[in-house]
């Protein structure tokens, strides 16, 4: 690749594009760092002013923020220098599909969803939960803890075998006939009597 002019590189952003863009794979993690680092919270702020909803404003910035990395890092950005301009048009297009899909998704609900789901969705959920709560109470300690611990704290076999002083493997087993005697406990308070 051609050095570009001085002129033509004014910016932190980017001057760290094109370090991005010009470097071997792997070679400019360091830039993809600080770059990110750079435009990440620009993207979060236009997510919420066109969004209005901080977690698909999250959404937004990590999207935004990997297909400009993975496009500067394969070349495909034609003016690496004009970076900030590329991801300002990506969160654009970005927002405009979501915007189209929201619009979409109410046109289906309108169409086809239940009139009044709102009452009836919500019970079914207190329900559930409620029978969810005395199954689990109904389990032993130890598979009580795995399920809990797996589950809830989203902890892998590794992890939860450490805390409760057990083996992976052994955690696995109990996890495994929990789901199973948790299953079907919800299953018999599901039916009529």
């Amino acid at each position: 690749m051609q050095a570009l002019p001085e002129s033509a590189v004014d910016s932190r952003e980017a001057r760290l594009a094109c370090l991005i863009a010009q470097s071997p794979p792997g070679q400019a993690a360091d830039a993809e760092a600080q770059l990110y680092r750079l435009l990440a919270p620009r993207v979060r702020r236009y997510g919420l002013r066109h969004l209005r909803d901080p977690h698909a404003a999250q959404d937004l910035m990590q999207q935004v923020m990997t297909l400009t990395i993975e496009q500067l890092r394969a070349g495909r950005v034609r003016e690496p220098e004009r970076v900030v301009s590329f991801v300002l048009g990506s969160c654009r297009m970005s927002v405009m599909h979501e915007r189209r899909s929201r619009a979409r998704h109410g046109e289906l609900l309108e169409r086809y969803g239940d009139p009044e789901p709102t009452a009836s969705v919500e019970a079914t959920h207190r329900l559930d939960h409620e029978r969810v709560v005395a199954c689990l109470e109904r389990l032993a300690q130890r598979e009580r803890s795995v399920l809990v611990l797996t589950f809830y704290d989203d902890q892998p076999a590794d992890a939860v075998a450490t805390q409760l002083g057990l083996s992976a493997g052994n955690v696995r087993v109990i996890r495994h006939r929990g789901i199973d005697k948790l299953r079907r406990c919800v299953d018999a308070h599901r039916r009529p009597p």
